[in-house]
């Protein structure tokens, strides 16, 4: 793709009009559409780019599209602008049977009319080009495909879109590179990016490096054009089978096989990842205001929650007094250390390569590998990016063991004790510190998690309700203050 590393491009009036009908079906059927329950009324275009000529017999657009939706059901013509999705649009005369899964339909009117426009990550030739254009460091109207040069892109890799996704879209090139493309995107520098650019400037070898990355500036739009521009996608080395925290977890459960040396292990490259986070971006010390206002945070979510999930009613009290503690021993002088953190992390986050594997400067040895920087997606960018206290990756991964551990029928409670046990002592190893010798922030930030857990488990999976409810019980009657 040489010929086209830098090229203007046009995109047809209408465009969106015409695809306007398909979308509205077809994007809340998406795992990663984030406005569940709530009907799509018409889209915005933040920006268009043709990648493809719809001409020839494939034809590709990149698309920013910003989707309007009510407030809430019910409430008739209140709408706001709600959230911006990337699409990649694939355009053919008809599709063959492979690509049927990829439908999104047939185009009535407009530039389109009498095509067939799908997803066109399911097809092989438009996940070439992107991987072409990131080698070649391409810029195609408002897109700018960047690279690290230090780092090779072959050309060649047979890419292969993965199924198992759910928040973005992964596509594996030969086994060699991942490319994660973010779906929900927001103006502003994303964490999956900067954090692993910022480790692998420090050397830190738990996280695959950045190889080449994907960014819009879409300032050919009306309106005024966004501060900053957006991060769509980033490619990385792909650890060649590796498992993640949760299947390996899982299957040593099955197995009745203890997780005490993996979750040693996990615990400490934790902690070399917050070491080295804590060495390469600024870190601030947190007095009682601030401490004050993450707990005003924490409280006001537990109230939220208690209204959504009657169940959570009985334990308010014993849950609110976690955030007190914390309150108190800040009124009292004591502070913590914030920097920037995972965000987000359990199990599914983390990934343990093949014993022996050393194609790779990191994860070599059967080693683990934290991935997925992005945090909440559904938190606003500027607080996924504000230092926390490291306690709160802690929390998540605390949580994650006792998930595994009552996933299972019957329940082994003991077994996550016994990991949860093992991490600390692990993370303590590598960071200087036992997370358990800070009590009150822990729990703190398990009863903030186990709060939200409640809340997600009642709307999408009731079933899974009572795990984090255990957690909740045992929380509510802890008394370490």
């Amino acid at each position: 793709m040489s010929e086209a590393v830098t090229r203007t491009v046009t995109t047809p009036p209408g465009l969106l009009a015409s695809l306007d009908p398909l979308l509205r079906e077809w994007l809340p059927r998406q795992r990663w559409f984030a406005g569940k329950g709530r009907p799509v009324t018409g889209f915005a275009l933040v920006a268009a780019t043709e990648l493809l000529p719809p001409t020839a017999k494939l034809g590709l657009y990149h698309l920013l599209v910003r989707a309007h939706q009510p407030l809430q059901p019910g409430h008739g013509g209140q709408e706001q602008p709600g959230d911006c999705y990337q699409l990649l649009i694939g355009v053919r005369e008809a599709l063959p049977p492979r690509l049927a899964p990829a439908l999104i339909g047939h185009v009535t009117q407009g530039p389109l009319a009498g095509r067939t426009v799908y997803e066109a990550l399911h097809d092989t030739r438009p996940a070439e080009l992107l991987l072409e254009a990131l080698r070649a460091q391409a810029r195609i109207g408002g897109l700018r495909f960047e690279r690290d040069p230090r780092q090779e892109i072959r050309s060649g890799l047979v890419p292969r879109l993965m199924t198992a996704e759910q928040s973005n879209s992964s596509v594996v090139y030969g086994d060699t590179f991942i490319l994660k493309l973010l779906r929900r995107v927001v103006p502003g520098i994303n964490p999956d990016l900067e954090l692993p650019l910022a480790l692998a400037r420090e050397g830190c070898s738990r996280v695959p490096p950045p190889t080449a990355w994907l960014v819009a500036d879409p300032g050919d739009t009306p309106g005024p054009p966004p501060a900053e521009p957006y991060v769509l996608g980033v490619l990385q080395p792909f650890v060649q089978g590796a498992t993640d925290g949760w299947e390996l977890a899982l299957r040593e459960l099955a197995k009745g096989e203890d997780f005490l040396a993996e979750a040693r292990a996990l615990g400490r490259a934790t902690a070399e990842v917050h070491t080295a986070l804590a060495r390469a971006l600024p870190t601030v010390t947190l007095g009682h205001s601030q401490l004050r206002h993450l707990v005003d945070g924490m409280a006001e979510r537990l109230e939220a929650a208690v209204h959504a999930v009657p169940a959570l009613r009985p334990y308010a009290d014993g849950l609110r007094s976690a955030y007190t503690a914390l309150d108190d021993l800040a009124a009292g002088g004591r502070t913590w250390t914030a920097q920037r953190i995972h965000g987000d992390l359990h199990l599914g986050q983390c990934l343990r390569s093949p014993a022996g594997d050393t194609s790779h400067a990191f994860g070599g040895g059967g080693e683990w590998s934290l991935i997925d920087f992005e945090g909440e997606p559904a938190r606003p960018l500027a607080e996924r990016r504000m230092p926390q206290p490291t306690m709160r990756d802690v929390a998540g991964m605390l949580r994650s063991f006792d998930y595994a551990a009552r996933s299972v029928d019957p329940p082994q409670p003991e077994w996550a004790e016994h990991c949860r046990a093992a991490y600390c002592s692990g993370y303590a190893e590598a960071g200087g510190r036992d997370p358990r010798t800070e009590p009150v922030l822990l729990r703190a930030y398990e009863t903030d998690k186990a709060v939200y857990e409640a809340v997600y488990e009642a709307r999408h999976r009731p079933d899974w309700l009572p795990v984090p409810m255990a957690a909740v019980r045992r929380l509510a009657t802890s008394d370490l203050t």
